[in-house]
């Protein structure tokens, strides 16, 4: 067995280690956080299992998949986005984080646009991106469209930036199966969903994976479509 294949085991491990012990979030910075595990979230929020029977992705292998949630916010230009109506049967990437972060919802984003941009455009126009602040207070939908366009501006897809009201993002998190956000947002899950075809995540990233592991999956997800 390959070094590199033992390396992402063990990482995987030790992730599903700090989810039972209830490191289920991190402020941006420091530990790998998690999220909730099961079909549906909708009323449950148990620690997470990332560590799935196989190795089967080069992200996070998801012991159980998790269904795509269903949860409308506000999108950049002021518009109610419907996030079930608008990305089913589409691969999407999920993320929750906010526009003052000082580096992991920045690194991840520019990791998304650089996995996108080392894919077939065909490919990158089928996915979508989504952010979702967990800042809301101050990231209205101006904020969000400014912060996205440092990472999207060349892509052939423009990601997708959510805000709303404290409760309605909540109820986004819950519904998604990732943990509430605490400290006015700043400590949050920093789990990147990959949800395919099939309305399923089966695989997540964290900050130890690289644009090189999102762009492998996504060719995995979409391939399989």
């Amino acid at each position: 067995m390959s070094s590199a294949v033992l390396s992402r085991r063990r990482r995987q491990a030790l992730a599903a280690l700090l989810l039972a012990s209830g490191l289920a979030v991190s402020a941006c910075g420091t530990a790998t956080p998690g999220a909730d595990a099961g079909h549906d979230h909708s009323a449950s929020s148990g620690p997470a299992t990332v560590e799935g029977p196989e190795d089967v992705y080069a992200g996070l292998d998801l012991a159980e998949p998790y269904r795509r949630p269903s949860f409308t916010l506000t999108d950049t230009a002021g518009a109610s986005f419907d996030f079930t109506a608008a990305t089913s049967g589409r691969p999407t990437l999920l993320f929750f984080g906010y526009t003052n972060c000082p580096d992991v919802c920045p690194t991840t984003m520019a990791d998304v646009a650089v996995a996108l941009r080392g894919l077939d455009a065909a490919l990158v126009e089928q996915l979508q991106v989504v952010f979702v602040t967990t800042d809301p207070k101050t990231d209205s939908p101006g904020v969000l469209g400014e912060y996205l366009a440092r990472f999207d501006a060349d892509l052939p897809q423009r990601f997708i930036g959510l805000t709303g009201d404290q409760e309605a993002i909540d109820q986004a998190q819950l519904s998604t199966g990732v943990p509430l956000a605490e400290e006015e947002g700043r400590l949050h899950s920093s789990l990147l969903l990959l949800y395919g075809t099939d309305d399923e995540a089966h695989v997540a990233f964290d900050a130890a994976n690289t644009s090189r592991d999102i762009a492998d999956d996504l060719r995995l997800v979409a391939g399989a479509a």
